[in-house]
């Protein structure tokens, strides 16, 4: 009988590690798609991805909190199958109506407010994450049935498990091959496996039959609509779905309106066919300001139309670095822009970070346009710091030109707009000695160490440039003293008490994102003051192990984010990197609490606060760690650098936060009430990361910068390891 019992165990053990496994990969790639999606429809910067992201660990801290309550259901079993259909479904509704936002809810083509980001993804995104995190503690409660702290700790390892085979399945195949409508069935066919064989083991044909329907169902939708397209076509109102294509880097869509097509990327404007103007101003400001541009680099914007502009001078050599191979093949395959570069040998596409391009390239070149949007993110903010022009100097001919810009305002700009430009041409300033703004609704920043001039209507004459637009009619009436005057005369006000834009106090994103905040009127004062009286509260009612995981946790999301951007700084945007950093992480949570649930009978307090003081003493160590990665130049280090020891960073984190969660079970247990504590854990431990995930991208890094952040998340760790220790 007891063989038998032991066996039974055995069994319904394996299959809940299938069953928890298989939601940690649902976890990951579903937020991995969600959010993109998201992002898509919001325009999305680091305030945007920080309100979503901090929305779903919200709500799964909140579902966490609410499978305390599971220890008083009776069919645990079957409610863990029919929460794993639902989760398997989902993903599916999720996209469906992020998609469909824009037409039912916003006015298309109006930026949304706080507000409506903050209601609407949190309201789309409260059934799944509500009820995942119910999972994880109802997994807690099935899973445990000798009720011991070990139960807590064995489930955390393998949703971690789950969590890595998510990572890995998402960064190195699905983002390669699938679309996201295709990942939602990927996470809806492995959810009901599990489900449909816990069905059978518990011997639940009915519940067995409606899952074989449901993939029978689902299987058959998959192939026979093109769910991705019809709901993306819902997205472009009053447009004809020309073509959309997802790759590593975002997702590209190409509409048509009468004869222009018009090109997006990841929901954002890219160009369009008939926009001449802008292709003018972006070429003509800086090429006429060389006596003899011959080699030109151009980063981002060559597919818009630009190139074309650029052979109409007597250059040698065009190079035109592109992040995302799919955008200049799509500009390709949709456009003639590039043909008569392409045919006349003189263009050379380099499909790659523009940033790491400009660090490792040994060309020398006569007129460098970045051609990029404003720094609304720490991705882009990269092209707009004091190294980064260091680093083009670097490669610039004597006499070079580079150009710049940022939105604007013809006649106006706002006090952020002004601060904005001031930090801009002041970081400039601080590398080129000569540097002019040409006004519009793109000041364009054209800096050099020779001479510049405002008589570009005349250079151009002189060169006999044929434009459309930028011609003398054109100027004479836009580029007016006054207006020249004015934007100067603001910018150079601001001066004092501005910090230049570095690497490490990214700070024109942050003014970025005061700019974007002015469009709406929103006053964030009552919201902030409102949210810190609510955050005393709660550190006030919580007990110090539960103020010790909500620490860790902030500390977690803080340093991850901290890597990932300075992974960003000084390598670029190197996808598969990404996937790696974001893995280890993920791989060090599973180790710390493997090695943690095999020690957890020999440790106790003191062992917890040296692994608050170890957080303490990595947050301290690890800005120098970056600022020595930082100063290296040597091809071989660098390549050490960005493939071992910042995926070993990341790892060394997650390894110490992954150790204290068996062990903060094992102090919080009371009375075997393993919903309790695996709830309430939970919920710390997310509710720290979500104000961690809200706040570093968006508002510490900017404000603070990279060191202070990561002194801000030690001091918090020592403080509550002294709580611990004197008070548990």
């Amino acid at each position: 009988m007891n063989s038998m019992r032991s066996i039974f165990e055995t069994k319904r053990a394996r299959l809940l590690f299938l069953s928890i496994t298989f939601l940690g990969i649902s976890h990951v790639v579903t937020q991995l798609v969600v959010i993109r999606e998201f992002l898509n429809v919001f325009y999305g910067n680091e305030l945007v991805f920080g309100i979503i992201l901090a929305n779903w660990l919200l709500l799964m801290g909140i579902g966490s909190w609410l499978g305390k309550f599971a220890k008083r259901m009776k069919s645990k079993m079957e409610l863990l199958i029919l929460s794993q259909i639902s989760i398997a479904l989902l993903p599916f509704l999720s996209i469906f109506l992020i998609r469909a936002l824009r037409n039912w809810i916003f006015i298309p083509g109006v930026a949304v407010d706080i507000s409506g980001i903050f209601l609407s993804s949190f309201f789309i995104l409260l059934p799944f994450c509500l009820l995942s995190g119910f999972l994880l503690t109802l997994a807690c409660s099935v899973f445990s049935l000798r009720r011991t702290e070990e139960q807590i700790g064995k489930v955390y390892f393998i949703d971690n498990i789950g969590d890595i085979l998510g990572g890995v399945l998402f960064s190195f195949v699905l983002v390669f091959w699938l679309n996201p409508c295709q990942m939602a069935f990927v996470i809806m066919f492995v959810n009901l496996l599990a489900a449909m064989v816990l069905s059978n083991f518990i011997n639940r044909r009915f519940l067995s039959g409606f899952v074989v329907v449901l993939l029978a169902l689902s299987t058959i939708s998959c192939f026979a609509f093109d769910m991705d397209g019809i709901t993306t076509a819902m997205m472009f109102p009053g447009q004809a779905l020309v073509h959309q294509e997802t790759s590593p880097y975002g997702k590209i869509v190409i509409t048509r309106t009468g004869n222009q097509l018009n090109f997006f990327e990841n929901g954002l404007p890219l160009f369009s066919t008939e926009n001449r103007i802008s292709n003018e101003e972006t070429v003509h400001y800086a090429m006429v300001q060389h006596d003899d541009p011959k080699d030109i680099l151009v980063i981002s914007g060559g597919v818009a139309g630009t190139i074309d502009e650029i052979l109409k001078y007597d250059v040698r050599k065009i190079d035109y670095v592109e992040l995302d191979p799919l955008i200049t093949r799509l500009g390709g395959q949709y456009t003639t822009n590039l043909d008569n570069a392409i045919e006349g040998n003189k263009l050379n596409i380099i499909n790659g970070d523009g940033r790491f391009y400009v660090k490792r390239t040994e060309n020398r070149y006569d007129v460098v346009i970045v051609d990029l949007p404003d720094p609304g993110t720490a991705q882009v903010n990269r092209f707009y710091t004091l190294q980064f022009f260091q680093e083009l100097h670097k490669i610039l001919n004597p006499g070079s030109i580079i150009s710049i810009s940022l939105s604007s305002s013809i006649n106006y700009m706002n006090p952020e707009t002004i601060k904005l430009n001031s930090i801009l041409y002041n970081t400039l300033k601080a590398v080129f000695s000569n540097v002019i703004v040409i006004p519009g609704d793109e000041n364009y920043f054209i800096a050099t160490d020779s001479d510049l001039t405002y008589d570009i209507a005349e250079k151009i004459k002189e060169k006999n440039i044929r434009t459309l637009y930028v011609n003398e009619n054109y100027l004479s009436g836009k580029l007016t003293r006054d207006r020249i005057d004015y934007v100067l005369d603001s910018i150079k006000k601001e001066k004092a008490g501005l910090s230049l834009n570095t690497d490490f106090m990214p700070i024109t994103y942050y003014y970025h994102l005061l700019c974007w905040l002015s469009h709406f009127e929103v006053n964030l004062t009552p919201f902030l003051i409102a949210s810190v009286a609510i955050l005393i509260i709660i550190l006030f009612r919580m007990g110090s192990l539960s103020f010790a995981m909500s620490t860790t946790g902030f500390a977690a999301a803080s340093l991850e984010v901290v890597v990932l951007i300075s992974f960003q700084i000084l390598y670029g945007y190197v996808y598969q990197n990404m996937g790696v950093i974001v893995t280890a992480f993920m791989l060090g949570l599973a180790i710390g609490a493997y090695k943690m649930n095999n020690w957890l009978k020999t440790k106790s307090k003191p062992d917890f606060v040296k692994i608050e003081m170890s957080i303490f003493i990595y947050c301290l160590l690890l800005p120098l760690f970056l600022i020595s990665l930082a100063s290296l130049e040597n091809a071989a280090l660098v390549f050490l650098s960005s493939q071992i020891i910042f995926p070993a960073l990341t790892l060394i984190i997650a390894v110490l936060v992954g150790m204290e969660f068996p062990l903060a079970g094992k102090l919080h247990l009371h009375k075997k009430e393993v919903e309790h504590t695996a709830g309430t854990l939970y919920a710390s431990d997310l509710a720290g990361a979500c104000i961690g995930a809200l706040l570093t991208a968006a508002l510490l890094i900017p404000v603070l910068g990279i060191v202070n952040v990561c002194i801000l998340a030690g001091f918090l760790n020592l403080i509550s390891g002294v709580l611990v220790w004197k008070k548990l």
